[in-house]
């Protein structure tokens, strides 16, 4: 599985399978950052092409290395929120 962050494509900031003929970020890694994930609603309800995609909670590196965009935490920690959070759930990060 994929999640679409191509503008060009009806699927753009989607859940695809894969392969896909347009750009797609792929779920399955051998790091294992996204063991466990959360996606956020960001630009999902409508989709705008170009506002941006793939926006996630996941398991962060080792060292706590940069994301692309998404937000990372301790694999234990995300463990917590996920116990705790429901579908009424808001995530502000500020």
């Amino acid at each position: 599985m994929g999640w679409c962050d191509d503008p060009n494509s009806n699927d753009y900031n989607r859940l695809v399978k894969l392969p896909s003929f347009y750009s797609a970020e792929k779920l399955y890694r051998k790091d294992n950052i996204y063991d466990l994930i959360l996606i956020l609603n960001y630009n999902m309800d409508p989709i705008y092409k170009n506002k941006g995609s793939a926006i996630f909670i996941h398991v962060a590196r080792k060292n706590y290395k940069s994301t692309a965009g998404c937000v990372a935490i301790k694999k234990s920690h995300l463990k917590n929120i996920v116990a705790k959070i429901n579908k009424k759930t808001v995530v502000k990060i500020s």
